[in-house]
């Protein structure tokens, strides 16, 4: 099986000792992402909708850039600082994904990198062509 790291400047630069995704065969496992604007670097602004959906727009942008899309996703999760904000995660992410839904886990955290209430990682089925 080969491997090969998928790295794009649409979605943040990676903070710590890991690649953006790698493609392993035809999966493609894309680290968390956090609502970082990758042309700052930094936090969005707003709150939890406007976080999650730069979330889901650094998953896309990872997806693409290996030739997929957030529809060939198998596996999503989703890592919160507060399940109250469960009912926004659903509201944003039928934006993004239609039927059939991936397979999801919701998971409590007490902390995020950057002190942030959302993370997200994703593992997407696409066989090479």
């Amino acid at each position: 099986m080969t491997r090969s790291i998928i790295d794009t400047e649409r979605a943040p630069a990676a903070i710590g000792t890991y690649s953006q995704a790698v493609r392993a065969g035809d999966s493609i496992y894309i680290s968390g992402q956090i609502p970082l604007d990758p042309a700052s670097g930094e936090i969005v602004d707003g709150g939890i909708a406007e976080h999650v959906q730069q979330v889901f727009e650094n998953l896309q942008a990872l997806a693409q850039e290996a030739g997929a899309s957030l529809d060939d996703v198998v596996k999503l999760t989703v890592y919160l600082t507060s399940m109250t904000n469960f009912p926004v995660v659903n509201e944003v992410m039928a934006r993004y994904f239609s039927r059939p839904y991936p397979a999801r886990a919701a998971v409590g955290v007490a902390e995020l990198p950057k002190g942030v209430a959302v993370e997200m990682d994703a593992i997407i089925y696409r066989p090479s062509r």
